[in-house]
């Protein structure tokens, strides 16, 4: 028995990947641009650490959601949510990712793992350019 919207999963998959990118790359624009502003306030100094962290979340948000080198962006993006997590989440006090604030953070991390191994599929750059491959 097919399973249940089964034959849409090319479309969702696609689906996927563009709102993970778009979502993800508006992080990167917080911290680099400022916008949208912050609701916890923000703003100050830009370390050196959050500058590289919001230009990875911009340039792969933007790759991933356009499908343009996706499983390179995705899985550079997803190992820096696991930095994120392990070094600014993570405690032995606060184990649980609902209890340290690092759920978003967990979520992307493997998302962006599995469109990292799955590639850009249909309704992407890399569709148009590699019509004939059957991995894209």
């Amino acid at each position: 028995m097919e399973q249940f919207l089964g034959r849409y999963a090319a479309y969702l998959y696609a689906m996927l990947r563009i709102i993970t990118g778009f979502l993800f790359m508006w992080h990167g624009t917080q911290k680099l641009l400022g916008f949208p502003p912050s609701q916890s306030g923000g703003g100050g100094e830009l370390s050196a650490l959050m500058a590289v962290g919001g230009g990875i979340e911009l340039v792969g948000g933007v790759l991933v959601m356009i499908g343009l080198f996706t499983s390179i962006a995705a899985f550079v993006s997803s190992g820096m949510m696991a930095v994120a997590y392990f070094g600014w989440h993570f405690s032995l006090q606060q184990f649980l990712p609902i209890q340290n604030r690092g759920e978003l953070a967990v979520l992307y991390c493997f998302v962006l793992l599995y469109l990292a191994s799955r590639g850009s599929g249909i309704w992407s750059v890399e569709s148009i350019f590699f019509r004939g491959r059957s991995d894209v």
